[in-house]
């Protein structure tokens, strides 16, 4: 606390700040900031930097000194939103993923959404089945190393490039074979168009996932799309609401309560700013994708009706406007400068990660990390040293032990069948970095949870704050004291006790009101009445008359003050 005081006070005394921007092609953006900026000043910063019209699907994330995560809110300051010492780090982001990311008007938007949904398939949060996984992957290879030519590409080159968390020697031959033979001739837009295409139909597009715990202790994890609200629990999605069903999104401490027609669905968030940040995640996304226009936005208030909560309202524009706006964009279209992908072993500093050898069709499974298998391997895998990743923002991946017999690995299998949310779990729930996984596993697995086991994602210092504060949101899953039975009987104390506040708050009122109106001049039967007992006659001479008085003498002080001055 003294030394949040202490480089507070210094901060008050600067007027400029250092702010570095992570992007999504991890290269990074520094400006200077005066001291009262909103963050709507460094956003448009960012995108004159960037060329970018299409700006409403981005955003720009940051961790506070407490390793919790926000999006940096456009109307606010940006110094007092980040309350760290600066310089400033941030990340550049896709906020909003587009409801048909093939419909965006210009190139560079789409070219920034490419890189988005590349991250997203490379950390493991993009699933899909072993076909779509290859064209997924071929796609990116044409766009970024263009046609295949046998002088610059060997036999095994697309192993040299790491697309997925892990991957089979097979889904290698699989990509190259498609990079040859199907997309020859693809300019890298129309590689990146095709990308987008295919992403778009999968399951878990657009999923940011969010760790929680619901009302029986189990792990699950919530999550907001173009589509809707999901709830992934176990190896299930156990519930999908349309975002025109969602009719009401609150949260109280921990609690998250999200309002269906027909049924009130309860989680837990490791952390009140965990919870607070889920609730306007789930404001905003409901605001951008629901409604027609940004006229019809609403403060939202998590209070219930005595109390004061947490206030919000989305300031931006909705997803309906936003494609109006872009159909007016009349522009030579911007050069892009596009980051092509190195090769791995071409530079010692990249990994291509872990490979998978083939596996009998018997225990082929959905395109997925299992809890119980993908991650204890992950847990095996956290005692050898992680090598960096600089090709994809420097995340640390560990190194299979060689000692495993193939046949025997029990890691993440990528099947030929398709994928199916009810049949799988989201493999990297919150962070862009592996090794958290392993600590949802020992979770699971009923292990405990290492701080130090918790690595930096990115190379980055914003992306590794974000991790940092990822992997802490699920260690306090992990290491949560409070059974759900004690919660809910706290919460039914702290029910009682509110409203009996709330009762003595409202028979008090009620009885300043009647003694307002016995003592004026309404000439009602009932008021006379009361006036003509001798208990209210001692009342109005020995209490309300002296009171009265003493009232009138001061202000009659205070405006002879206020006028002698």
């Amino acid at each position: 606390m003294l030394s949040r005081l202490m480089s507070g006070s210094s901060r008050s005394l600067e007027r400029e700040y250092s702010c570095t921007v992570r992007l999504l092609d991890d290269s990074e953006y520094t400006c200077t900031i005066q001291r009262d900026a909103k963050g709507q000043y460094l956003f448009d910063l960012l995108c004159h930097h960037l060329n970018l019209l299409e700006k409403d699907y981005f955003g720009i994330r940051f961790v506070d000194p407490d390793k919790q995560r926000h999006w940096l809110e456009f109307t606010k300051s940006v110094v007092k939103q980040l309350r760290s010492q600066p310089p400033f780090t941030m990340c550049f982001r896709v906020k909003f993923y587009p409801v048909d990311p093939a419909a965006l008007k210009e190139e560079i938007t789409r070219y920034l959404v490419f890189l988005q949904i590349k991250r997203d398939l490379y950390h493991g949060r993009l699933l899909c089945k072993t076909s779509d996984a290859a064209l997924l992957a071929a796609y990116i290879l044409q766009a970024e190393i263009g046609d295949y030519d046998p002088g610059k590409h060997p036999e095994g080159y697309s192993s040299k490039f790491q697309f997925f968390p892990k991957h089979s020697e097979k889904l290698e031959r699989k990509i190259a074979e498609i990079h040859k033979t199907e997309l020859s001739g693809q300019t890298p837009a129309t590689s990146e168009l095709n990308f987008l295409r295919k992403a778009q139909t999968l399951e878990t597009y657009g999923v940011d996932p969010h760790p929680c715990k619901d009302v029986s202790g189990n792990a699950a994890f919530l999550a907001f799309t173009p589509f809707g609200f999901v709830v992934l629990q176990g190896n299930k999605r156990v519930h999908f609401i349309k975002w025109n069903e969602v009719t009401k999104l609150k949260f109280e401490g921990k609690t998250f309560y999200l309002y269906e027609k027909k049924i009130i669905l309860t989680y837990f968030a490791p952390t009140p700013e965990a919870c607070k940040h889920l609730w306007k995640c789930g404001i905003e996304n409901q605001a951008f994708y629901k409604l027609e226009k940004s006229s019809q936005v609403r403060t939202v208030s998590s209070s219930n009706l005595f109390f004061k909560g947490s206030r919000f309202r989305y300031s931006g524009r909705v997803a309906k406007e936003v494609m109006e706006s872009s159909a007016k964009i009349k522009r030579e279209p911007p050069e892009i400068h596009r980051a092509g992908m190195v090769p791995s072993r071409s530079c010692p500093s990249i990994t291509h990660g872990p490979r998978l050898s083939s596996v009998p069709r018997t225990r082929r499974r959905a395109v997925h990390i299992s809890i119980m298998e993908g991650l204890e391997s992950l847990r095996d895998s956290a005692h050898s040293t992680p090598v960096r990743s600089s090709s994809h923002g420097d995340t640390f991946l560990p190194h299979a032990r060689s000692s495993r017999a193939d046949s025997n690995e029990r890691v993440a299998v990528i099947s030929d069948e398709a994928y199916s949310p009810a049949d799988s779990v989201l493999p990297t729930p919150v962070a862009e970095h592996s090794l958290e996984l392993m600590l949802l596993s020992r979770q699971i697995n009923g292990a405990t949870c290492s701080i130090e086991e918790e690595k930096e994602s990115e190379a980055s210092t914003p992306t590794a704050a974000e991790a940092e504060a990822l992997g802490g949101e699920l260690r306090a899953l992990c290491q949560g004291h409070g059974r759900p039975e004690e919660e809910q009987v706290n919460k039914f104390v702290l029910s009682v006790l509110r409203l009996l506040l709330v009762t003595m708050g409202l028979l008090f009122v009620l009885l300043l009101l009647l003694i307002m109106l016995t003592e004026s001049d309404l000439d009602i039967a009932f008021f006379r009445d009361i006036r003509q007992t001798p208990e209210f006659e001692q009342f109005h001479y020995q209490y309300f008359c002296p009171l009265r008085r003493w009232f009138a003498c001061k202000i009659r002080s205070v405006v002879s003050l206020l006028i002698d001055t």
